[in-house]
């Protein structure tokens, strides 16, 4: 590795609490100052490449990526959070005749080497007793492996998954219809088993557990024992029960296989049913709308999209730019059944809404209304489970009555100290940040979950949720959501509890760092405009990153 050491800034244009991008060569790189310590590190996030100096610093040592929630330690470049799952390099530095100095490989201060892979404390090579065994091949399972080898954990670990590929990043299914499993794979089957020692068992259905003797069935009868057991099946597409469900082009997203059977149907000149206005449901119609149909109709139950989480005012701006784009909707109403083709009846052909409705013509169908837990499984297995079918478990993700099972995802109900009580969160990045927090209480120290859940969606513009919950009072809003341009504070007994926000970045990640650090100003104070969340200082919490730690 041929290194340079360059002169890139004046030490006084760095304020503490403050980052920059600089050059470097050809390249570029992250400058952070925390107190009297300067880091350098890629400038870049490796889960979908935005500039890290656009984000969040905290004097804790975290920088949080502007758009998705990436986390990273300006110290080493490690992981803090999901989505990434590729730390970022760190740099070398020091300070000379007022000047800050870099010491990198300019190679890897390009934006296209900005990933260092995770530094892996153990790979699997030593195996003793009968390792872990993930049930489940999404966010939370990658995460998990990631995790636990990132905190030494040397047994063995296996994943079943029912789908047939290895861990895909599920989010570009509804947002870009990618139908290629491979260009979706976070890590390939190759990769897993021999960096990560992983064993990926794919198209394998879980009947049974057996937490008593440590075991595991698959449909195939064979058996697998375990010495821990992670819980991460995801969700199951809820389906009505309404007559002409199960034509065979009334679809539900969920997989690979899903996402392919909508690409080919919503062909030029096709007509659409969406039935449901849940995210999934309109962030295909924001993909299907580019793609030139004769009609798209959606049915929802809410008087606008997004009602329950964002607020009329939110929903209906995202609903009339949804109509800009030629998009029809039929809100407040129910399905009353799916009619069959003319031409052939096993096709649906038309969408009858109920009380008196219209009847809407339809090439296709499209059932966006939300997921089970897919835990049919665990309740044919003893478990006991809550309402919806959700998993309950303590603040370190173990099933509440068994110390050496862990569920983590869609299923898990777990506890959230910042607002009390449990809830059941289903997004992606709430499972991969499940599965790094049980990865690191099996094999290093553990630590209760207490991380602030953030969203994203593409709803015409990049919308950014983060927050404790969907109880609010009342809805503070700045801007105007009719223009895809504002910033929503949800407040509930006086607090601020959630943002959403579109063109406004960094402002979600802020506020969820300030949740996390109970460091959110009073709704009164934002409400008036005594405080701006975006200056508010978090340079007063007592910094853990006090201590240079350079990992190349």
């Amino acid at each position: 590795m041929a290194t340079k050491t360059l002169a890139v800034l004046n030490v006084d244009e760095l304020k503490d609490g403050q980052m920059k991008e600089v050059d470097f060569g050809d390249g570029k790189v992250l400058l952070s100052r925390l107190g009297e310590n300067i880091h350098a590190t890629s400038a870049f996030c490796t889960h979908y490449g935005a500039p890290l100096a656009k984000g969040v610093l905290a004097s804790d040592g975290r920088v949080v990526c502007p758009w998705h929630g990436a986390c990273f330690n300006v110290c080493t470049g490690d992981i803090e959070d999901a989505p990434a799952l590729d730390a970022i390099h760190s740099f070398k530095t020091h300070v000379e005749d007022g000047r800050i100095h870099v010491t990198a490989d300019p190679t890897r201060t390009r934006k296209e080497n900005k990933a260092r892979p995770p530094t892996l404390q153990a790979d699997g090579a030593e195996a003793p007793g009968k390792g872990i065994v993930i049930v489940g091949g999404g966010s939370g399972a990658i995460h998990t492996v990631e995790s636990l080898r990132e905190n030494g954990y040397k047994g063995s670990i296996t994943i079943l998954s029912a789908e047939r590929y290895a861990p895909i990043d599920r989010t570009k299914l509804s947002k870009a219809l990618i139908t290629d499993a491979s260009k979706l794979e976070w890590r390939t089957p190759s990769d897993l088993k021999i960096k990560y020692g992983t064993n990926l068992r794919t198209g394998v259905n879980v009947t049974k557990v057996d937490p008593s003797q440590k075991s595991v069935t698959m449909d195939s009868k064979e058996m697998i024992f375990y010495d821990k057991l992670v819980l991460a099946p995801g969700g199951t597409p809820r389906r009505l029960p309404i007559p002409g469900v199960d034509l065979k082009n009334v679809f539900v997203l969920r997989n690979v296989d899903h996402a392919k059977l909508i690409d080919e149907a919503a062909k030029e000149g096709k007509k659409v049913v969406v039935i449901g206005s849940s995210f999934i449901s309109m962030e295909l119609v924001a993909a299907l709308s580019k793609r030139k149909l004769a009609s798209i109709n959606v049915i929802g139950m809410e008087s606008v999209p997004f009602e329950l989480v964002l607020g009329k005012e939110i929903g209906g701006g995202l609903m009339k730019y949804h109509e800009s784009q030629g998009v029809v909707f039929h809100m407040q109403s129910s399905v009353a059944k799916i009619i069959p083709s003319m031409s052939d009846p096993e096709a649906a052909g038309s969408v009858e809404i109920g009380n008196g409705g219209p009847t809407l013509d339809a090439d296709f169908v499209i059932m966006g209304v939300g997921v089970a837990p897919a835990t049919g499984f665990l309740r044919d297995s003893g478990f006991t489970l809550e309402k919806d079918g959700g998993v309950k478990v303590d603040e370190f993700l173990r099933v509440s009555e068994l110390q050496d099972v862990y569920a983590i995802g869609d299923i898990a109900h777990y506890p959230q100290p910042q607002s009390g009580g449990h809830r059941r969160i289903e997004h992606w990045n709430v499972a991969g940040n499940h599965g790094r927090a049980v990865g690191r209480n099996i094999a290093g120290t553990p630590m209760p979950f207490e991380k602030v859940p953030v969203f994203w969606s593409a709803q015409g513009q990049q919308l950014r949720y983060a927050g404790l919950g969907y109880k609010y009072d009342e809805v503070h809003i700045e801007g105007n959501p009719a223009e895809l341009k504002f910033v929503a504070y949800y407040i509930e007994g006086g607090k601020v509890v959630a943002i959403a926000s579109m063109q406004s970045d960094p402002i979600a990640i802020k506020v969820s760092e300030l949740l996390r650090l109970g460091m959110m100003p009073s709704a009164e104070d934002i409400k008036g405009g005594k405080v701006n969340a975006m200056n508010v200082d978090m340079s007063s919490i007592q910094s853990k990153a006090q201590v240079s730690g350079v990992k190349e």
